[in-house]
């Protein structure tokens, strides 16, 4: 028919005492919530108002005695809370309208089945769970499901519930994201992981731990910290060379070697090397530490000036020299230099036998060097010591400026 006006229906059937069932579908009904009461018959149980153009106002004229109430194919795009006090009803369809989300049951105690089918429902609230213990029977689907974690929580806290999930699985259907289209809700499954927040943020903390402890530890076993400090070292030294007057630009070769020792030997070194190569033919000029170094610069820039200006680096290898912190930085910028100027600037001279077990992690430099370069090894019968002594001189034999 053509009925327009709910609150005039309503009054229609005020005087129908034995009314019980009443069926409106199909007409033009409409309610605007103004302030018109409604008066139903009091023995109405059944309404049936599907198929009219009926918003959220509806909720505010019904009949309070209603056991089953059919509202689908209307306008309703929320159920008021507080508004309709409907504590017979027991089924309500409310499908092919204009809801995002399933009713609480605050007005509706007795409610067991309800019908939410062919909505905008993109993510069922929990909240509908723990306000409606009374629904037996849910029918949601045809939604346009977003397959999310609280749609996985929420398929089975319902599941864990004991009610029954009407059409399932084969109208349960993700609509987005676009991905998991046409993805029954059966088979869409995420991890525990990736729905706990904080479960994911205690084990990505966890994560970053292990990572920053693991890159700590090689940091320390690699000595990374030392190799930083010293190419530090290194470019502040070649920064204040560049910054030099034009006229003490350049760096000139003034010695033939510069000598690395441990201060365990020496003794050796005075004794030995520097008397044997700075006497006799040929005069060599050796840079030593104990007389060479600068007053009033560090230690680390004497070094890579030191180094810098001679044409040979001499390394007096013992354990001695191993357990040295300072003939490391030596060996470290002689062989940054070694491949800077891709020279074949390194001797070195085996003054004791070195076992490989006692050479740190940290010395793969000298390693590499005794496991690919050829080195002198100090003879300890005297008649085999003037070839060491030739051999030593053939190797850095050059003209100085």
């Amino acid at each position: 028919n053509k009925f327009e006006s709910l609150p005039k229906v309503s009054f229609m059937t005020s005087r129908m005492k034995s009314l019980k069932y009443l069926d409106m579908s199909n007409n033009l009904l409409r309610h605007d919530g103004a302030d018109v009461r409604c008066q139903w018959a009091e023995s109405l149980t059944e309404l049936d108002l599907s198929s009219n153009q009926l918003g959220d106002a509806v909720f505010e004229c019904l009949p309070v005695n209603v056991k089953k109430l059919g509202l689908q194919n209307n306008q309703i795009s929320n159920v008021p809370r507080g508004v309709a006090e409907l504590k017979s009803l027991e089924e309500l369809n409310l499908a092919l309208n204009r809801l995002a989300d399933l009713p609480g049951c605050s007005g509706f105690p007795s409610l067991q089945f309800l019908n939410m089918e062919m909505n905008s429902i993109l993510t069922p609230s929990a909240d509908f769970l723990q306000s409606c213990p009374q629904v037996r029977e849910l029918q949601a689907g045809h939604n346009p499901f977003k397959c999310s974690c609280e749609l996985q929580d929420f398929i089975r806290l319902e599941r864990q519930s004991g009610r029954k999930l009407s059409g399932w699985p084969a109208a349960y259907v993700c609509e987005y994201p676009e991905g998991l289209r046409g993805t029954e809700l059966k088979d869409f499954h995420l991890s525990q992981l990736a729905c706990n927040t904080t479960l994911l943020l205690v084990t990505a903390l966890l994560l970053t731990l292990v990572l920053v402890a693991v890159v700590a530890f090689l940091c320390i076993y690699l000595d990374v910290p030392w190799y930083v400090r010293m190419t530090w070292q290194w470019t502040q030294t070649k920064r204040r060379a560049w910054h030099k007057p034009p006229g003490e630009q350049g760096t000139v070769l003034q010695f033939h070697a510069f000598i690395s020792y441990s201060e365990r030997d020496a003794l050796w070194v005075k004794n030995e090397l520097i008397p044997n190569l700075e006497k006799g033919e040929g005069c060599v000029q050796l840079c030593q530490h104990e007389r060479n170094f600068i007053p009033g610069k560090s230690i680390v820039e004497n070094i890579i000036n030191c180094i810098e200006k001679s044409y040979k680096s001499i390394f007096v290898l013992s354990p001695n020299f191993v357990q040295s912190e300072w003939c490391h930085y030596e060996l470290y910028f002689a062989h940054h230099k070694l491949f800077s100027e891709n020279s074949n600037s390194l001797i070195l001279i085996l003054l004791e036998p070195i076992p490989p077990y006692i050479i740190p992690a940290r010395y793969h430099k000298l390693k590499a060097l005794m496991a690919k370069r050829t080195y002198l090894e100090w003879p300890e019968e005297r008649g085999k010591r003037a070839l060491f002594w030739a051999n030593l001189r053939a190797a850095i034999s050059i003209n100085l400026p």
